[in-house]
C-alpha cells in the first residue's frame, strides 16, 4: 500500500473508532502501533518470561486449556501446545469472509494485544499489522463461532496464518498461507507460550462482522429517509406530522433527527404546495409514522454503536496479565453477551425499516391507495409494471422476519460442560450482515417505484432535497416506458446506495443529514 496516500491510525488499545475499522478495513488507512502499546505489550510478556523461569503454574502459559485446565504441561513442550491449540479449533466452515471483513478482524485482534492484557510477543503484534499492511487477507471460514470462549474458530484460522498454514488472499489469488506471507516478503512465527491462546480468545470476529454491519445500516437509516420522502411527495402526503412540535413532546432522539431529515427533503416542495387544501384528513402510517418507526430504528443503532464501540477497544482474551500488580486472572471478558445481544438488535432495528419501507411501495402500486396507475405501468395490462418489484420487497420483508429471531436466546453447552452458556454472537452478526442487505434492495426497489411515480406529478417539482435524489436516479435508469427487466435497475439503485451518491445529493442541498 502507498503510506503516503493513506491516513494513519494509532492503535493503543483504547481508542479505536468503528469508523476507523472501515477505513483500514477496505484500505484507506494504515495502523502502526503507538509508543504506549508497545511498552505495555512489553511489559506484559516481560510478566510471561517471568512467571516461566520462576516454575509458577498459570492458566494458559503453561496448562491445558478448558476442561483440561488442571493439566500442566511441560516447558519443553509449550510450543507445540500452543501450535495444536490452533490446528485444532480452526475448525469453521461455510464461505470466507468477505475481504474487508477478514481485515476488520485482523485489525481489531491486533487493538485487543496492544492493550498489554494478553502476554503476546511484539514481533507477533506486528506480523498481524504486517498483514494489513500488505494486503494479505487470511481465508476465515464464516461458521463455526459460538461465541464463548469467544469466537474461537474464526480467530484460530487467522492464527494459522501467523504460523503459515492455512490460506490466505494475495493480490486476488487463494494460496496457502506460507506462500502468501512469502510472495509478500513475511516471514511466519513459532509460537510462544501463551500466544496461541492470546490470539485465538476474543470477540474480534462478531465484532469485525458487527462493526461493519451497523456502519452500513446506518448509512440506510438516512437513505430510508429519503426514500420515504420521496414516496410521500409523489403520494401527495403532508408534511404536517414531522413538525417540530410534535416530535418536541415525544423527545426520542431518533424520532427528531428523522423528522428533521424529512421536513429538510421535502422543504420547498411544489407538489406539496398544490394539495395544502385538499380534503384528506390523514396519511397511512407507513407515510405519517415515519418518524417514530425510522427514530426507533435509529435508537436501536445507537445503542449498537454503544456496546460495539465499547468492545473493540476491550481486552477479550483470557487468562488477563496485570503486570502491575503482577497478577494472571482468569476471567470471562471472551464472553459475547454485549455484541451478540446489540448484533440481534441491530436485525430487529434495521428490518424495521425495511418493513415500513415495503409498505410505502404498496401505497405507490396499489391504485386503490395511490390515485395513480395500477402498478404505475404505462400501458396497465398490457404492461405489468413494478407489481413484481413489490412481490421482491415483500419476500425479503419476509426472510428478515425469520432472521430477525435472536440468536443470543439461545445456548449449546460446549467442552464438557466447562463452557456451559455460549453467546451465539457470530450466528448473530451474520444474520444482521444478512438483514441489512435485504434492507438495501428493499430501500432501493422504493427509490425505483417512488421515481416512477414521481413522473405522475409532473411538471411540479419535488422537495429541495428530493429533485437531485430523482436527477441522481435517472442517470442510472430511465423512467419506465414499457415494461423491461428490472433486475439490473435494482442493482443500479443499489450502487447510488453504496456509493452514498443520493445521501450525498439531497445533503449539498439541505446540509448533513442527521
Amino acid at each position: 500500500m502507498d503510506e503516503k496516500t493513506l491516513d494513519k491510525i494509532l492503535l493503543d488499545g483504547n481508542s479505536l473508532s468503528l469508523e476507523q475499522v472501515a477505513m483500514v478495513a477496505s484500505g484507506l488507512a494504515r495502523a502502526e502501533l503507538s509508543p504506549e502499546a508497545v511498552g505495555a505489550v512489553r511489559l506484559a510478556r516481560d510478566q510471561v518470561e517471568s512467571i516461566l523461569s520462576e516454575g509458577k503454574t498459570a492458566y494458559g502459559i503453561n496448562t491445558g486449556f478448558g476442561n483440561l485446565a488442571e493439566v500442566i504441561v511441560a516447558k519443553a513442550d509449550l510450543q507445540r501446545l500452543q501450535v495444536n491449540l490452533v490446528r485444532s479449533h480452526a475448525c469453521g466452515v461455510g464461505a470466507p469472509l468477505a475481504r474487508h471483513e477478514a481485515r476488520a478482524l485482523v485489525l481489531l485482534r491486533a487493538n485487543v494485544l496492544a492493550k498489554g492484557h494478553s502476554g503476546i510477543r511484539e514481533a507477533t503484534l506486528r506480523l498481524l499489522l504486517e498483514l494489513l499492511e500488505r494486503d494479505v487477507v487470511p481465508v476465515i471460514p464464516e461458521k463455526g463461532s459460538v461465541g464463548a470462549s469467544g469466537d474461537l474458530a474464526p480467530l484460530a484460522h487467522l492464527a494459522l496464518t501467523l504460523i503459515g498454514e492455512g490460506e490466505c488472499w494475495l493480490e486476488g489469488e487463494r494460496l496457502p498461507s506460507s506462500e502468501a506471507l512469502r510472495r509478500a516478503g513475511l516471514k511466519p512465527i513459532e509460537l510462544g507460550a501463551k500466544e496461541g491462546l492470546a490470539l485465538v480468545n476474543g470477540t474480534q470476529a462478531m465484532t469485525a462482522v458487527g462493526a461493519l454491519a451497523l456502519l452500513r445500516a446506518e448509512d440506510l437509516a438516512r437513505t430510508a429517509d429519503i426514500a420515504g420522502a420521496l414516496s410521500l411527495d409523489s403520494l401527495l402526503g403532508s408534511v404536517r406530522p414531522f413538525d417540530e412540535k410534535i416530535q418536541a413532546v415525544r423527545p426520542h432522539p431518533g424520532q427528531a433527527s428523522a423528522a428533521a431529515n424529512l421536513r429538510g427533503l421535502l422543504r420547498g416542495s411544489e407538489i406539496v404546495e398544490s394539495h395544502e387544501d385538499c380534503s384528506k384528513v390523514q396519511d397511512p402510517y407507513s407515510l405519517r409514522c415515519m418518524p417514530q418507526v425510522h427514530g426507533a430504528a435509529r435508537d436501536g443503532m445507537r445503542f449498537g454503536r454503544q456496546v460495539l464501540e465499547r468492545e473493540i477497544n476491550s481486552a477479550t482474551d483470557n487468562p488477563l496479565l496485570f503486570p502491575k500488580q503482577d497478577e494472571v486472572i482468569s476471567g470471562g471478558n471472551f464472553h459475547g453477551q454485549y455484541p451478540a445481544m446489540a448484533m440481534d438488535f441491530l436485525s430487529l432495528a434495521i428490518a424495521t425499516l425495511g418493513a415500513i419501507s415495503e409498505r410505502r411501495i404498496e401505497q405507490l402500486v396499489n391504485p386503490t391507495l395511490s390515485g395513480l396507475p395500477p402498478f404505475l405501468a404505462p400501458n396497465p395490462g398490457l404492461d405489468s409494471g413494478f407489481m413484481i418489484a413489490q412481490v421482491t420487497a415483500a419476500a425479503l420483508v419476509n426472510e428478515n422476519k425469520i432472521l430477525c429471531h435472536p440468536a443470543s436466546s439461545d445456548s449449546i453447552p460446549s467442552s464438557a460442560g466447562r463452557e456451559d452458556h455460549v453467546s451465539m454472537g457470530m450466528n448473530g452478526a451474520l444474520k444482521a450482515r444478512t438483514v441489512v442487505e435485504n434492507v438495501r434492495t428493499i430501500i432501493a426497489i422504493e427509490l425505483l417505484v417512488a421515481a416512477q411515480a414521481l413522473e405522475h406529478r409532473r411538471p411540479l417539482r419535488p422537495g429541495d432535497g428530493l429533485a437531485p435524489v430523482y436527477a441522481a436516479i435517472r442517470q442510472r435508469v430511465p423512467a419506465l416506458v414499457e415494461d423491461r427487466t428490472f433486475h439490473k435497475d435494482i442493482e443500479a439503485v443499489c450502487d447510488l446506495i453504496d456509493e452514498r451518491a443520493l445521501q450525498n445529493a439531497a445533503e449539498n442541498v439541505v446540509g448533513r443529514l442527521s
